[in-house]
């Protein structure tokens, strides 16, 4: 039997919601396919309707079990449940600056306090532009808690053809870091040498 990768997903207002859904996308064929990661959703309070803004519809369309802002009987609220990792995508900065600073005040904070507690893998996808030496300074103290920080900067090296080329390319360094394989169409060196 096939031991299972058990992953958050959190979610807040920050603009990039189509990052999240493309995530989720991805881990939903993972998880029919292959049956080796278990996910979870957590929302902040603003997550919906920036959602239902940039991509339409509802995040529950994914059928993972979405948790509630202050469900504290989620499993991943704990250490002890063995949730693996996390990624916060996209993560707003007055979401950051919570976990910066230990503030567990939804569940959503306190699952990433329990990652970077817990020694395990939290992603974190910060969007905004431009960055405050506040939002640096956030950042810093996470990096140097253990946790990734991963901007949503596309890369253009694999010639993207589409917008969905774009998000793919910020979506699979997620999943990368999330220990998940994923179908990555392009990685540096695939793409032909440039001739000077």
């Amino acid at each position: 039997m096939t031991s299972q990768r058990k992953i958050v997903v959190g979610i807040t207002g920050a603009s990039g919601a189509p990052y999240a859904k493309r995530l989720l996308e991805k881990l939903r064929t993972r998880v029919t396919t292959h049956g080796d990661v278990e996910v979870a959703v957590c929302l902040s309070s603003t997550a919906p309707s920036v959602w239902e803004l940039e991509c339409g519809g509802d995040v529950r369309e994914f059928d993972f079990r979405t948790w509630g802002l202050r469900d504290y009987s989620a499993p991943f609220a704990s250490g002890s449940a063995g949730w693996g990792a996390m990624a916060i995508v996209p993560c707003s900065m007055g979401s950051l600056a919570r976990i910066a600073h230990g503030i567990s005040d939804t569940l959503l904070t306190r699952a990433a306090d329990v990652m970077i507690k817990e020694r395990r893998t939290l992603v974190i996808v910060p969007r905004e532009t431009p960055l405050s030496v506040i939002h640096l300074e956030n950042m810093a103290t996470l990096a140097r808690a253990g946790a990734i920080l991963l901007p949503a900067m596309p890369s253009f090296y694999g010639k993207p053809q589409s917008l969905t080329d774009l998000v793919d390319s910020v979506v699979d360094r997620i999943l990368a870091q999330l220990g998940v394989p994923s179908d990555a169409a392009h990685r540096w060196g695939d793409a032909p040498a440039v001739r000077s």
